[in-house]
């Protein structure tokens, strides 16, 4: 991308509870003032106290994200769009089909599948933030 940010991007997943708000948590904290960040989900989730926590940790407050999905999209005018899991992909694919904008597929694991311990847990949240941290900032590096 060349440093050139796009104007507006979406980030989408399955339930716009973890992976997509992180990834829009993440946007935001680097690129919000200058661009449109929004995120849903194929499906209505609810708030992730996980997620809303290994957020906190970086500092980004998303105690108040209400997850979201692509019906509920008021405007559809993204630069880019952003699939991380494969149903919301194929529904990013149907979104996309008449517009002229960049998708990309990052499949991401969902670290709320992972069992275990709390700390297990977090630790998987933790994972799947750090990387998404690395995508976004692989293909709109921050410019201090």
């Amino acid at each position: 991308m060349s440093g050139v940010l796009p104007s507006a991007v979406l980030f989408c997943c399955t339930l716009n509870q973890v992976r997509s708000p992180m990834a829009e948590g993440i946007m935001k904290r680097f690129h919000g003032s200058r661009i449109f960040v929004d995120s849903v989900g194929v499906h209505t989730g609810k708030l992730d106290p996980f997620m809303v926590e290994v957020m906190s940790e970086i500092g980004v407050d998303m105690r108040k994200h209400r997850p979201k999905t692509f019906d509920s999209l008021e405007d559809e005018s993204f630069d880019t769009v952003i699939a991380l899991s494969p149903h919301a992909q194929h529904k990013a694919v149907d979104l996309v089909r008449y517009m002229h904008c960049d998708l990309h597929f990052w499949n991401t694991f969902d670290p709320t599948l992972t069992e275990g311990s709390r700390d297990a847990r977090i630790a998987a949240y933790r994972q799947v933030r750090d990387q998404l941290q690395q995508k976004i900032l692989d293909l709109f590096p921050a410019s201090y």
